[in-house]
């Protein structure tokens, strides 16, 4: 049996001064990797969400309700979707990407993106991911190579599982949205689910409901 630790969607567009910022995210960064850095010994693995958009349809909207649509964020290859630069990617094995063609709320929709595109939050605005490919009008193709869901793709149950992992903690952006939507389907897919309440922070103010949800479902809320 090994332990795994997931950090969702720490994204620039998450924090203060993206698209869609959730308050106490840039903080909250730093504070992750201050907590792995003193308990990475604790875990085998150590992985990483990210919201990756292309076209996900009506998710983006111009006038958002900020329940089921939203401002555009998080666009695939641009600086809000990459991480933000005070979380440490030092110990972060592996990093999956949801969400390029509909919404996409938990990590276990999410699909293994290349060893050699490492994510950063130091990536200008409107740059590309090295594994980027173009297209003959100079355009980026990021319907292809790792963005797209073929046959290979590796999801994030599958790569847990290739890993024994049966134990998961669980920590990041937001509690009400994606942390619980990765928690609840990590308890459904068959593991035992911990959410560190103190190493997340979320949209709502009152956040009662979601720890409730997600202990009803199954989560052990920290």
């Amino acid at each position: 049996m090994s332990r795994a630790l997931i950090i969702v969607d720490v994204q620039n567009d998450f924090c203060e001064g993206g698209a869609l910022p959730v308050t106490g995210g840039a903080e909250l960064a730093g504070e992750i990797s201050e907590y792995v850095d003193a308990h990475h010994g604790q875990f085998d693995h150590v992985v990483a969400t990210q919201d990756w958009h292309i076209d996900p349809g009506a998710h983006f909207s111009e006038e958002p309700d900020h329940v089921d649509s939203w401002p555009p964020h998080c666009v695939a290859g641009t600086r809000g979707a990459e991480l933000h630069p005070d979380l440490d990617p030092e110990y972060i094995q592996a990093y999956f990407r949801k969400g390029q063609f509909a919404a996409a709320y938990s990590g276990f929709e999410g699909l293994l993106a290349p060893e050699d595109d490492v994510p950063t939050g130091d990536r200008k605005p409107g740059a590309m991911p090295a594994s980027g490919t173009g297209t003959e009008d100079g355009g980026s193709d990021l319907a292809g190579g790792d963005l797209a869901a073929g046959e290979d793709a590796i999801g994030l149950d599958d790569w847990l599982q290739s890993h024994d992992v049966e134990d998961i903690v669980v920590v990041g952006i937001a509690t009400d949205y994606c942390v619980k939507a990765t928690a609840l389907d990590a308890v459904q897919a068959g593991y035992s689910v911990t959410v560190l309440r103190g190493l997340t922070v979320g949209i709502s103010e009152d956040l009662d409901d979601a720890v409730a949800e997600m202990e009803l479902g199954g989560v052990d809320v920290l």
